[in-house]
């Protein structure tokens, strides 16, 4: 019998995984509550830097990413309409060299089945959407839709932009629309005649578009026998309907969003078969990121936009740097443990936040150590950990 801390994680994403994972391996009685009824391999990519694969060798599961994705040989950055190479970043080598770990690209779905298995059996329960949140002095009585409840010690909300989590606890508030859609697709390279692809290209609207204007579009192969791609783009739309989180893509639309650019990438969105379009929203910086024995992680406290990359690994960071901090704590002195964890970790997301919102990341030379080079796993606690600069 498990007589560790009883610690409820709500959403079994990219950061309430490895939180599971880390707590279960040092001895907490962990349940993870997720509202989806299965795990579905959606079609979309993920990458997967250096300062998030430290968390995954932590964890057990480096080189089974390793050999089901890929670890790009280049960065390749080009200009939209002439394809000129505005900045080619060496991967492969380097980075492995530089941080510590490589960078990998991979299908999202893949990963997520990868991650579940860090976990112990049976503690991924499923079909459980939060409704209610009673707290009492020594424990949490969690209600959910299906009528039942379960009581625990400690709440990790890792519930997502749309944490009912942090409704709960700080009250409703409406997402706000950034103005910007994804559209995204995968597909076989093998239906692509034509352009010799890089394992990761950004194309870039030029420099005098506004920012609203700021059109840009990623492809990258998924994994090591290059033969499925993934393509996600960044447009302006300045209308999106309603509550829908994503709907089927007008391809004739999508393609006259990019008429102009090169015939590289043009290509590649004429073999598409098939694509989806995602609004991206924010939220305005929170208040605080826990409440009595409940806290936030990832983008329950602190989303972003998509184009950095960086939205998995800092909710992994997130993961690792809070239960650092409840083991310093004992797992008794929650409100120390909280504010410890929200000491180390505000600055740096809210400069990703920003670096991802701004959108130039490797658009021209950048040194990347400030976001590569952090490493969860030895970060002293209480230091805030911003950047060096882009």
């Amino acid at each position: 019998m498990n007589n560790g801390v009883h610690i409820a994680i709500i959403g079994a994403g990219l950061g309430g995984i490895p939180a599971a994972a880390l707590l279960q391996a040092r001895g907490q009685n962990v349940a993870v509550y997720e509202q989806a009824p299965e795990f579905a391999r959606l079609g979309a990519g993920i990458n997967l830097g250096p300062n998030l694969m430290k968390i995954m060798r932590e964890i057990g599961i480096e080189n089974r990413l390793r050999h089901i994705g890929i670890e790009p040989d280049t960065w390749a950055n080009r200009e939209w309409n002439t394809g000129r190479m505005q900045f080619e970043f060496m991967m492969k080598g380097p980075l492995a060299r530089d941080y510590g770990a490589p960078y990998l690209q991979i299908h999202r779905g893949d990963f997520h089945e990868v991650l579940t298995e860090t976990v112990a059996p049976g503690t991924i329960q499923f079909n459980k959407s939060l409704v209610g949140i009673d707290a009492k002095e020594s424990v949490i009585t969690l209600s959910f839709e299906d009528g039942t409840k379960e009581e625990a010690e400690i709440v990790i909300g890792a519930d997502g932009i749309n944490s009912m989590v942090r409704e709960l606890i700080l009250g409703p508030e409406e997402p706000i629309y950034t103005g910007f859609v994804a559209h995204r697709s995968i597909f076989p390279r093998s239906l692509i005649n034509g352009p010799v692809l890089h394992d990761f290209t950004k194309w870039w609207s030029d420099d005098t578009h506004e920012a609203d204007d700021d059109r840009h579009m990623v492809v990258y192969y998924l994994d090591r026998t290059r033969e499925e791609i993934y393509f996600v783009s960044g447009v302006p739309d300045p209308n999106w309907p309603g509550d829908t989180s994503f709907v089927d893509a007008d391809l004739d639309e999508m393609i006259a969003v990019f008429d102009g650019f090169h015939d590289d990438l043009m290509q590649i969105l004429y073999a598409c078969p098939a694509a989806t379009k995602w609004p991206l929203f924010d939220r305005k910086p929170l208040p605080l990121w826990s409440e009595g024995r409940v806290v936030l992680l990832g983008d329950a406290c602190h989303p972003m936009k998509p184009h950095l990359g960086q939205g998995a690994a800092m909710a992994a960071e997130d993961a690792v740097i809070l239960v650092r901090c409840l083991e310093k704590f004992g797992y008794e002195d929650l409100s120390g443990a909280f504010a410890l964890y929200e000491t180390s970790r505000k600055a740096r997301t809210s400069d990703v936040q920003h670096h991802s919102y701004q959108n130039q990341w490797m658009r021209h030379e950048t040194n990347p150590d400030w976001v590569f080079g952090y490493d969860a796993i030895k970060q002293e606690l209480g230091v805030e950990a911003g950047t060096a600069g882009i």
